[in-house]
């Protein structure tokens, strides 16, 4: 048994260390929060698993300096870490993560709850006391912060504070494994094995474990130049970074051929991995116009082109050179070249480059797309931004001289202000299209979009095509061309929608399959342009289905959980078939580092669920479904009481009435605009009426139902609606009514209508 103060002053001495492999710290909040009152309950939070070793053969975080006997800490990182937080009011010296996690803890000893500070609730609430501020005076310290109580609470309170204050003498079971002349491998097998609940160690941890026992500054070196590229707006993994310089020191795709590879020859190949990288995003960048993460397509060509770098002397021969491999990129990027069997594939291409160079590397891409390699119209026939083909969009935009609806200017970085970040315009509005019957794959058809400056896009907001493209034809000659649009006045209306489409993805893979030729082929040489980068606005929200993810994005992110890919195409790691594009994919979970990819697929029948769930995907089909996950979760984490159902009072009339109208809008619902909202129905019946409407309103996200019935023209049925009539207005809040009536608002429906 370990004493929780014991196993703090350790860490403080560096006899207790973290092996250098291990992920750095990823709980959020609410989990912070469960163990605290777990702890405080007396509830059982799990015993820590321990590596006694003298050996110096394993690098290590922690406080250095130290020799002798070393506890390595293999399980409970993340408890230990979140109680030295709290109870020290710092982070621990092996410390890697978001330390806001754990700073901040109130306990208000009335309700005995933790949470973190918020001052509108807490400033001036004696009876809200900071947790490590009580670790560190004692409880004794708060007999004048309560003058008004009697006596008898102020002994109920100081017994609930010095109840947290003896966590510190709590007792945790602490195993111990021994034995000398453990390897590596062996350290590591074992963390797999016990880590149950986290993500295994995957190969490239395996090889930086090993490469960290000489180099411990392996994996800072790492992560310091990942967030370099992601201050500049590009965001890769270590594995990524680590398959680059894997190329570079062995011209091998598996991590397993770093072990002959020296630290000193790893720490030299990653410098130069680093520099090639930054040669390839800058060609990217300034020749091809994709200067942001969203853009950037393919990235696992990349260690392609960095060995290619690496063997050709560290940069493009000339501008002619350059632009071939920028060729082969597109290409591969387009077919989905490394969506497959990643390594297979790499070590084919490191073998190509190395018998032939750029010019190998198109022959086998050619090879493998039967003989030739050309975008045609059907290729731009994908839907929503996750299309593999939407780069290339961005990239036409950025290398033919796109202008812009509104000024008729080129869509330039020296031209851009206030208001005049790119942003994806739908041509024909989705309202328009949803009004004549069209689905959601035909209105976020890839070929219904293009990129305007934000001030333009809001101009036009949700106009008829028929009405604003002949005043851009009449003002600025050739901007429509320069945007590949079809200049036949018919195919402006909406009921010739879909031979807009067809037509445009005509002009759009002609102009494609003209750049991409140019560049294999120049013709004649060519001013070397650099395109300045350019900044990329979100596109206007104005679909509730939309608007349903960026609040879901935003409420997990401001919780602690990661941020996710959007509009994400997701491939078979074997086959490399496109499963699904996914509204949202959290490749290593919520929380990097625990649980299983999570997967948020809006539209199911159009992906390969069952494939999905057999890789090992989370998948969710409804925003309600990810966040009642999330609620779930934070309440069995928290340690929260579910308190017992109140006795029913007799309801007011309006009570009453509103409860006949709730269980309305469900039937109405079902048999006027075809929704069941079966979800809805559970939480009357588990909630009832009012509460269910309560959770709706407090929710960050508008609800399913909400998405449903506006694609159906039906806003009047939903929750928002009930709510906003005046005869319920004692039943709510004003924060409630103002909520409802903002969304109804925000979505085209008038709550005067109500």
């Amino acid at each position: 048994m370990t004493r929780l103060s014991t196993l703090l002053d350790e860490i403080d001495s560096g006899v207790v260390l973290l092996p250098e492999f291990q992920r750095g710290y990823v709980w959020n909040r609410d989990q912070v929060r469960g163990l605290m009152r777990s702890l405080y309950r007396g509830y059982p939070v799990g015993g820590l698993l321990m590596w006694e070793t003298t050996s110096d053969d394993i690098t290590v975080r922690g406080a250095a300096g130290r020799s002798g006997t070393r506890q390595l800490l293999l399980d409970g990182q993340q408890r230990v870490t979140s109680m030295y937080g709290v109870v020290r009011g710092a982070p621990p010296p092996f410390f890697e993560g978001d330390q806001t996690a754990f700073t901040g803890l109130y306990f208000n000893v009335e309700t005995e709850t933790f949470e973190f500070y918020a001052p509108t609730k807490m400033a001036g609430d004696p009876t809200w006391v900071n947790v490590t501020e009580l670790f560190r005076k004692g409880p004794f310290e708060y007999l004048t912060a309560f003058p008004d109580v009697e006596r008898e609470v102020l002994n109920t309170y100081l017994e609930r504070l010095n109840r947290i204050k003896e966590i510190e003498n709590r007792n945790f079971n602490s195993e111990k494994i021994t034995g000398a002349g453990k390897t590596v491998e062996e350290v590591v097998d074992i963390f797999n094995k016990v880590n149950s609940g986290g993500t295994k160690l995957s190969k490239g941890d395996l090889a930086l474990a090993k490469l960290c026992a000489e180099w411990p500054d392996a994996r800072k070196e790492l992560r310091d130049s990942l967030d370099r590229w992601k201050k500049a707006g590009f965001r890769f993994s270590l594995d990524w970074l680590l398959r680059n310089a894997t190329a570079v020191a062995t011209g091998r795709a598996l991590f397993s051929s770093l072990s002959d590879v020296s630290a000193a020859e790893f720490e030299s190949a990653l410098g130069k991995s680093v520099n090639h990288i930054g040669t390839f995003l800058d060609a990217a960048s300034g020749r091809l116009g994709l200067d942001h993460d969203r853009v950037l397509m393919g990235r696992y060509a990349t260690p392609v082109i960095t060995r290619l770098l690496q063997l050709n002397g560290g940069g493009f021969t000339d501008s002619a050179h350059r632009d071939k491999v920028l060729y082969w990129y597109v290409h591969s990027a387009l077919w989905g070249r490394f969506s497959g069997s990643t390594e297979t594939y790499l070590q084919q291409d490191y073998d190509a480059v190395q018998r032939g160079g750029v010019d190998a590397l198109i022959s086998t891409l050619e090879r493998v797309r039967g003989g030739h390699l050309a975008v045609s119209p059907d290729d731009f026939s994908g839907a929503t931004r996750g299309s593999r083909f939407y780069p290339l969009l961005y990239l036409l935009t950025r290398v033919d001289g796109a202008r812009d609806f509104g000024s008729g200017l080129e869509l330039r970085a020296e031209l851009l202000g206030k208001l005049t970040s790119l942003q994806v315009h739908h041509i024909f509005p989705k309202a328009l299209l949803r009004q004549h019957g069209f689905d959601r794959n035909e209105i976020n058809a890839l070929a219904n979009f293009c990129f305007l400056t934000q001030d333009t896009n809001i101009k036009i907001g949700m106009r008829n095509p028929a009405e604003y493209l002949p005043e851009v034809q009449s003002k600025h000659p050739g901007a429509l061309e320069s945007q590949w649009i079809p200049t036949d006045p018919e195919l402006w209306h909406v009921e010739r929608y879909s031979d807009f489409l067809a037509a445009r993805r005509e002009l759009l893979a002609s102009s494609a399959q003209s750049f991409l030729e140019s560049l294999r082929n120049p013709q004649s040489p060519h001013d070397d342009v650099v395109l300045e980068r350019l900044q990329v606005a979100d596109e206007e929200v104005d679909d509730p289905r939309a608007e349903q993810v960026r609040a879901l994005i935003s409420e997990l992110e401001n919780r602690g959980f990661a941020t996710p890919v959007v509009d994400a195409d997701i491939p078979d790691p074997v086959s490399g078939a496109e499963l699904a594009v996914a509204e949202a994919f959290w490749p290593d979970g919520l929380q990097p580092g625990l649980g299983s990819p999570v997967v948020l697929e809006l539209d199911p029948d159009d992906a390969d669920l069952p494939r999905l769930e057999e890789l090992g995907y989370q998948v969710f089909t409804s925003v309600d479904a990810l966040l009642g996950f999330v609620e779930n979760e934070a309440v069995a984490t928290a340690g929260e009481v579910v308190e017992d159902e109140p006795v029913p009072t007799a309801p007011s009339n309006a009570a009453a009435e509103f409860a006949e109208r709730m269980r309305a809008v469900y039937d109405r619902g079902r048999s006027e605009a075809g929704y069941n909202a079966s979800y809805f129905l559970s939480m009357l019946s588990q909630h009832g009426p009012q509460e269910t409407a309560h959770r709706l309103l407090a929710s960050p996200a508008i609800s399913d139902g909400f998405a449903e019935l506006w694609e159906r023209g039906r806003l009047d049925l939903t929750v928002e609606a009930l709510v906003a009539e005046p005869q319920f207005s004692e039943l709510f809040s004003e924060d409630e009514i103002a909520v409802a009536r903002r969304r109804l608002a925000q979505f085209g429906y008038n709550p005067a209508q109500v």
